[in-house]
């Protein structure tokens, strides 16, 4: 901003009350404005107004405009109505700076206050005006803040405030906090659920689970653990179950479920329980927890809004190595696979589906190819839940004669990998070694195959043991 000097006014209205002015007044008569301070109208009009012809540089031959005006080259005045010189301002060059007028060098050595001239030094007060900042030099016409603006996001001081230890960030803005509802209080970006995708590995056993590509939410759950038998042998336990998404709360269901199957297992193995009557009982049990959820408070209440919906409902797959037994339960069509680590030998699958299309081959009536081409071919028959029509539990003991895998897992997975040796052929060589790998992997098969739905897959390994080392 450049100081004024104060002058007198050669205004012919007041400007405070409009009131005509004769010339030298110093004050208005009639509103007592003070006239030494309102600056000489300028004499020059910048702006052009509107249908007022405009004589451009003429075009050289090869079309290009003419050469502009240059500062200095055009007369002009200064802030106090004085003619600037001629050769005040010029450029020596199309990059030089342009050198200091006179004006500007007398006010690198004088300021000018209401009353005069006052001598620069770094006790003089400093002139502030619009545009201008406490601390900016006069005469500069820059604004230099001497703070940052508080208005700044995520700045207090001039540095980015952390956020607090154990606060959750935004997975997509990475800046706004994740309020209770599980969305950004920034962006408002919806953040992944806990249950979008679980890994667990525990000693010899894992498990993952993945919502999919299409699903909302993952109503998939597994469950893994091991015990000891009386004998002290150990017996590791892999359960997977997939929420029967037409139902009411179909992710409720699954975890309940797997949950209380695996609970009744470990006591039941620990007692001494054959490992296929355990099996069998954690199924009844994990049966109870679901047909509970349909019974809780308010449930079926006329202002729930699913009660025209079918009861929590889930299918249940487990398996259990236990010595050299190895134990598999089921009711649904979720899946057991037996994978050799000696590829050379045939896989299988270990279950039948409760299934429209595993009914219609079963009795005949159709080609298992003809069954699963049918749109009522996954029609499950057999569920967990309070609406099922009678309770059927599947199970089924084997001794294999060599070591091996066996995937637990539901039909986001199979569906990509239906044959035991499609299954097989995904299984990395190595999962024996690394389950959790070898369940990532299967996972990531479904997916590129295009996970129209939630993917869960639990890999056991299971070792034959010695001759001698254990049980005859």
């Amino acid at each position: 901003m450049t100081p004024q000097m104060p002058q007198q006014a050669a205004w012919s209205k007041c400007p405070g009350c409009e009131e005509p002015l004769e010339s030298g007044d110093l004050f208005c008569g009639a509103c007592g404005y003070d006239l030494s301070v309102v600056p000489e109208p300028p004499r020059d009009r910048p702006t052009v107004a509107m249908g007022t012809q405009v004589d451009w540089p003429e075009a050289d031959a090869s079309g290009r405009p003419g050469a502009s005006q240059r500062p200095g080259e055009v007369p002009g005045t200064d802030s106090g109505g004085r003619e600037l010189p001629g050769a005040a301002v010029r450029f020596d060059g199309p990059d030089a700076a342009p050198a200091p007028s006179p004006v500007q060098e007398a006010g690198a050595a004088a300021r000018f206050g209401p009353g005069g001239p006052v001598a620069a030094g770094p006790e003089a007060p400093r002139a502030a005006g619009p545009g201008s900042a406490p601390g900016s030099a006069p005469g500069s016409g820059a604004f230099e803040p001497t703070a940052p603006d508080p208005r700044a996001a995520g700045h207090s001081g001039g540095h980015a405030t952390a956020p607090p230890p154990g606060t959750k960030l935004c997975v997509a803005c990475r800046a706004g906090h994740v309020d209770p509802d599980g969305y950004c209080e920034n962006c408002g970006h919806a953040q992944p659920r806990e249950r979008d995708h679980m890994e667990q590995e525990l000693g010899s056993v894992a498990a993952v689970s993945d919502r999919g590509l299409r699903h909302h939410r993952n109503e998939d759950s597994f469950a893994v653990s091991s015990t000891a038998l009386p004998d002290g042998s150990p017996a590791v336990i892999a359960i997977v179950c997939d929420g029967v998404s037409s139902a009411t709360r179909p992710d409720d269901a699954s975890s309940a479920a797997a949950s209380s199957a695996n609970e009744h297992l470990l006591e039941s193995l620990a007692r001494g329980t054959h490992p296929q009557q355990a099996m069998h009982d954690a199924i009844l049990a994990a049966a109870s927890a679901v047909n509970a959820l349909a019974a809780e408070p308010g449930a079926a209440m006329e202002h729930d809004p699913h009660r025209h919906q079918n009861a929590p409902a889930c299918t249940l797959v487990g398996a259990v190595a236990a010595g050299d037994l190895l134990v598999v339960g089921w009711v649904g069509d979720s899946r057991a696979y037996w994978v050799p680590d000696d590829r050379g030998g045939p896989p299988a699958r270990l279950t039948e589906d409760d299934s429209w299309a595993a009914q219609m081959v079963s009795a005949g009536l159709m080609s298992e190819a003809e069954a699963y081409a049918d749109e009522r071919a996954h029609a499950i028959t057999g569920w967990l839940g309070a609406d099922a029509y009678e309770l059927e539990p599947h199970t089924a003991s084997f001794k294999p004669d060599r070591p091996g895998v066996v995937v637990v897992c539901t039909d986001g997975l199979w569906n990509y990998a239906e044959a035991p040796e499609d299954m097989a052929q995904v299984l990395p060589a190595d999962a024996a070694g690394r389950p959790l790998h070898g369940a990532q992997v299967l996972v990531g098969h479904a997916l590129d195959g295009g996970g129209h739905d939630n993917v869960t897959v639990a890999v056991l390994p299971f070792a034959v043991p010695r001759q001698g080392a254990g049980s005859a």
